[in-house]
């Protein structure tokens, strides 16, 4: 391997996954379980069997109207809905970490580009050739005001908000 090339650090994904604390791994675990095609079918199943035994059975536990049925289904929404707010704050946080890793690279890369483009055209300039004036390689030339950047964007946000 070269020793220009770096391999891909494998601790940004690891980092981006968040599943660092038991805490986390829990929410990770009960996501998926509470989200697999498998938990819905047997949901359905205990449902329909807890109807069907309610209705058929000489001794019901739960009579028609099912009361005990809801506030178990109603607990169960909670917990469902819980877990969904859960899962979306993990997941508006990892975006939030993706974004951030995404624009510093590619403000590195393009820093690097502009170096690239210098280092290329002072080689053009050493080998003598000829040159015309290009106004578009000039501002390529120029390193990019990440401040500026922000700045434009604040005020953008800004005059929207009104």
């Amino acid at each position: 391997m070269s020793k220009y090339i770096q391999p891909p650090d494998s601790r940004l994904k690891s980092s981006l996954e968040f599943t660092k604390t038991p805490t986390d791994k829990f929410a990770v675990f009960t996501t998926n379980v509470l989200g697999s095609m498998a938990f819905l079918l047997g949901s359905l199943a205990f449902f329909a069997a807890w109807v069907i035994w309610n209705l058929v059975s000489p001794n019901p536990f739960d009579r028609f109207p099912f009361p005990v049925l809801a506030l178990v289904a109603s607990l169960f929404a909670i917990i469902l809905s819980v877990t969904v707010l859960i899962n979306q704050n993990r997941q508006g946080h990892m975006d939030k970490v993706r974004q951030q890793v995404e624009f510093e690279v590619n403000v590195r890369a393009e820093s690097e580009i502009t170096m690239v483009l210098n280092m290329l055209h002072e080689i053009h300039q050493k080998l003598g050739l000829k040159t015309e004036e290009d106004k578009e390689l000039e501002e390529m030339k120029e390193m990019t005001d990440v401040k500026q950047i922000h700045h434009t964007i604040d005020e953008e946000q800004n005059g929207n908000q009104i």
